[in-house]
């Protein structure tokens, strides 16, 4: 018997088109689950096919998560279509460059809405059915920029920061009424989005030494954290984050002179 079957869940993954969302979709369906890729553009749509093509079952719905209307009319194709979501992972997100003091409004507010609205709005459109059954999981996909500031990119960190929160709440209010929320808090991982910062010359090296596993994070890494939060294994776990980052962000004091303490 599998240690995680999620073959009875429909599971809804948010910016599941490319990148994380596209391997949170992966991992959840090679687990058994029905899988609902939503996503802006076409891109989604060949996730859902690569699914199907391996003998698994998923949809494509085009989604905009900054929108009330059509997150509640994705909704209602994914309850006619499959049946009600009984996982939600909220992964759509982005980032754009500038520093506090020079970042317009209009970006800051585009990043809000996308990054932590985005992921309020269909907690509560897709966690409304989860309520009434008295059953769910909700995993939102944060960063350790939630905790670790990252200059110059931003709305970015604060709305990660909100995410963690929003997790946290949700955990509160929403565990007597059985739906469980928490949080996978990716490091460094290498995806299309990333993909032109590790191709300037040094980079990945520069990168991968700093990370005492000794290597740049997967989508298949927040995946698996993804699909073991989502499942019964972590019945007992909500209102909680994990740091997926090969050790990066434990490694702080490690960048402080410190005579006699060196590495052999």
């Amino acid at each position: 018997m599998a240690w995680i079957n999620l073959s009875a869940k429909v599971a809804v993954v948010t910016g599941g088109g490319a990148g994380i969302g596209r391997g949170i979709a992966l991992g959840l369906s090679a687990v058994g689950a029905t899988v609902v890729v939503l996503d802006r553009d076409e891109a989604g749509a060949a996730v859902a096919a690569e699914i199907s093509a391996s003998g698994g079952r998923a949809e494509f719905l085009a989604c905009d998560v900054t929108r009330d209307d059509s997150v509640a009319r994705a909704a209602g194709e994914v309850a006619a279509k499959v049946g009600e979501a009984t996982i939600l992972a909220n992964n759509a997100g982005t980032m754009l460059p500038g520093g506090l003091d020079t970042t317009s409004m209009a970006d800051w507010d585009r990043i809000l809405s996308l990054n932590l609205t985005g992921y309020l709005r269909c907690a509560r459109v897709f966690g409304e059915p989860m309520l009434a059954r008295g059953a769910g999981a909700i995993v939102h996909v944060a960063s350790i920029s939630a905790s670790f500031p990252q200059g110059y990119s931003g709305a970015y960190s604060v709305s990660k920061a909100g995410v963690v929160m929003l997790s946290r709440q949700l955990a509160v209010e929403w565990g007597p009424r059985g739906v469980r929320s928490n949080v996978v808090s990716p490091g460094m991982i290498r995806t299309p989005m990333t993909e032109a910062i590790y191709q300037a010359p040094g980079v990945h090296e520069a990168r991968r030494a700093l990370v005492p596993a000794q290597r740049i994070g997967r989508s298949k890494d927040i995946a698996d954290a993804v699909v073991f939060l989502a499942s019964e294994r972590a019945s007992y776990i909500t209102g909680e984050e994990i740091a997926v980052d090969g050790g990066f962000a434990r490694t702080l004091m490690g960048t402080i002179p410190r005579p006699g303490f060196e590495k052999n």
